[in-house]
């Protein structure tokens, strides 16, 4: 049988030189045989259905087209083809707090308590004010404590004084690398600026009831 595969050989190759395979032949002799696939497979008496070996061989399993549907999807939210979205150029604002939006407040604040605090206490201060101005103006400060610091000043100057000195603790809490040099300072203009302020209604209430007291007429015996 082997000899149907083999083309005649040459005289001249050598006893150890591998045959020469004809391919018309094997094409002939039709190769080997395959088993049909449409071939029924007898039930098994104990009842269960028996699947052929070709059937149950792994592979991807075929996926039919989806059933035809009248109205048209709609693709999920949040999810669209990128060839159907055009990039859109949204200018990019960044409000830049302002050195002297913040450090004029403060200073102005300073001057109000001068007077009324000791001197070496509001030297302190100033000094501290001058190491923020100096980190400020070297780009040694980052944006949050930036914008923190003019939302204290905005509190300081609406007398929120507790939300002031809030923000103040979450600087020292979040920040304290960049605020621990002068953000003492800044604490303590804020109570000082506090002391100040309820001194200042104190008085104004007294002078409120002298002037009151010498408009009331006395009456007579």
């Amino acid at each position: 049988m082997a000899e149907l595969y083999v083309k005649p050989g040459n005289k001249e190759r050598g006893w150890n030189d591998p045959p020469q395979f004809s391919y018309g032949l094997q094409t002939q002799a039709g190769g080997p045989k395959r088993t049909p696939l449409t071939k029924r497979v007898a039930a098994p008496q104990d009842g269960a259905p028996r699947v052929p070996a070709s059937e149950t061989s792994p592979g991807p399993s075929p996926v039919g087209p989806p059933p035809p549907s009248s109205t048209p999807s709609r693709p999920p939210v949040g999810s669209c083809p990128a060839s159907t979205v055009d990039p859109v150029d949204f200018p990019v604002t960044d409000c830049e707090t302002l050195l002297e939006d913040v450090l004029k407040p403060l200073e102005q604040a300073l001057d109000d308590c001068r007077g009324h605090t000791k001197k070496q206490v509001c030297d302190d201060i100033s000094r501290r004010l001058a190491l923020l101005r100096e980190q400020w103006a070297g780009g040694k400060l980052s944006s949050p404590v930036k914008k923190r610091m003019a939302l204290l000043v905005r509190e300081l100057l609406s007398h929120q004084w507790d939300a002031a000195d809030d923000i103040h603790r979450s600087l020292m809490v979040d920040h304290v690398t960049e605020v621990s040099q002068w953000m003492v300072g800044v604490k303590r203009l804020i109570a000082e600026k506090r002391s100040l302020s309820s001194e200042e209604a104190a008085n104004e209430e007294k002078t409120a009831a002298t002037a009151e007291k010498q408009t009331v007429p006395e009456q007579d015996p």
